[in-house]
């Protein structure tokens, strides 16, 4: 009989038949993996690079979410749109991307100029005024699931694209897919 001690996760014991416990643990481990066919695994890397993300961080969203992203939330420091008619540089990823685009904007830029600056870029996006920071949890999501639910997309299939701890929490607010920095994103 062994006495379990403070801190102890009661694993295996180097106790007779650890060689088995081993064996048994770490196939219990490997069953929570899924082995996905080789043609699965193609798609899901095609449908990767057809978002702009990485393998790694569009498998660890799906895992997550249990879902394909299917759109971006930007905030329009993520775009790059400080002011009211300049056009973002980060365009030409995104006329890249195959996903629906929606965009949070913060004061003073307004979310029609941001809507017309994409559209003149060839670009069709989504867009409603950013949460203020100092706004209620449930005000935030309102606010970001708004452009959400003009684009009629599935929350848990949107991911965050931002800069800011503000931006960060819109995901968690709005039960979002995740959040990405906009660096990350774009530099990917």
């Amino acid at each position: 009989m062994s006495v379990a001690k403070i801190g102890h996760n009661n694993g295996p014991t180097m106790e007779a038949g650890f060689a088995f416990r081993k064996y048994a643990w770490g196939k219990a481990r490997a069953d929570l993996i899924p082995n996905l066919p080789i043609e699965i695994l193609k798609g899901r890397v095609k449908r990767a690079k057809a978002l702009g993300l990485p393998y790694k961080t569009y498998a660890s969203v799906r895992a997550s979410t249990g879902r394909d992203v299917v759109g971006f939330l930007f905030s329009n420091n993520a775009l790059r749109v400080m002011r009211d008619g300049q056009d973002t540089p980060r365009s030409e990823k995104l006329a890249q991307v195959e996903a629906t685009l929606t965009g949070l904007v913060h004061q003073p830029v307004s979310p029609d100029a941001v809507k017309q600056t994409m559209a003149a870029q060839g670009l069709e996006i989504f867009t409603a005024r950013a949460p203020h920071f100092a706004q209620s949890w449930s005000d935030i999501r309102v606010a970001v699931q708004a452009p959400l639910r003009q684009a009629n997309l599935p929350l848990d299939g949107v991911l965050v694209i931002g800069d800011t701890s503000h931006e960060r929490d819109w995901s968690e607010a709005a039960r979002l897919a995740g959040f990405l920095t906009s660096d990350a994103y774009f530099e990917a």
